[in-house]
């Protein structure tokens, strides 16, 4: 890597606040793939953005990793919490959000949603089998506010991005530099980790 952000206006934000339970309750994170944690491979992509931000509501885990690190502003919210905090602790006009269980995000997937922004367009994300991608996507910081009212009503992701201007990309264009849609892949279940070949977190 040459040292220079090709995303100064981006901060990247990692996701932590799932709990783990259909895999023993263990911290995500941690989990481990040829070797190295899932944490550890998405923070390689930290050089490319102008800052990094870790969100979790149990940070103990994480603290070797030295990652600033924030819990969730309205709490019991699930993903769309989880967005809300990273939105409110940003210091860049956008936050790029991958969840802490995604081990296969690379820095062509992301490209491909960054490149996709536009002055017209808040936030944008995936549709895969109509189903919309929120936690491989990028927001406008500036949304938290609107973000925050919208989490009275439980909402879904999806809820919340309806009310703003959301584009939604085709797989296709994910699959040009991803072509089994790795970068999609999350890993919550005992089959999901021989699916993908990821370890259980060390004791």
């Amino acid at each position: 890597m040459d040292g220079a952000a090709t995303f100064p206006d981006v901060t990247l934000s990692i996701l932590a606040g799932g709990r783990g339970a259909r895999l023993g309750g263990v911290t995500k994170g941690l989990l481990t793939v040829d070797g190295r944690t899932v944490l550890e491979r998405l923070l390689e992509l930290a050089p490319r953005f102008g800052d990094v931000l870790l969100v979790s509501n149990a940070p103990e885990p994480y603290v070797r990793f030295g990652v600033r690190t924030v819990a969730d502003a309205v709490p019991g919210k699930g993903a769309p919490g989880g967005v809300h905090a990273a939105l409110g602790a940003a210091r860049t006009p956008w936050v790029f959000t991958v969840a802490c269980d995604m081990p296969f995000v690379t820095e062509a997937a992301a490209r491909v949603v960054l490149d996709a922004r536009a002055e017209d367009v808040d936030a944008v994300c995936f549709e895969r089998e109509g189903r919309w991608e929120p936690l491989l996507a990028v927001y406008r910081a500036e949304l938290v506010a609107r973000w925050g009212e919208a989490l009275t009503e439980e909402p879904s992701m999806r809820q919340v991005l309806s009310r703003f201007r959301t584009r939604t990309l085709p797989e296709a264009a994910l699959r040009t530099v991803d072509p089994r849609l790795r970068a999609l892949a999350n890993v919550n279940t005992p089959e999901d980790l021989a699916r993908y070949g990821v370890g259980l977190p060390r004791p």
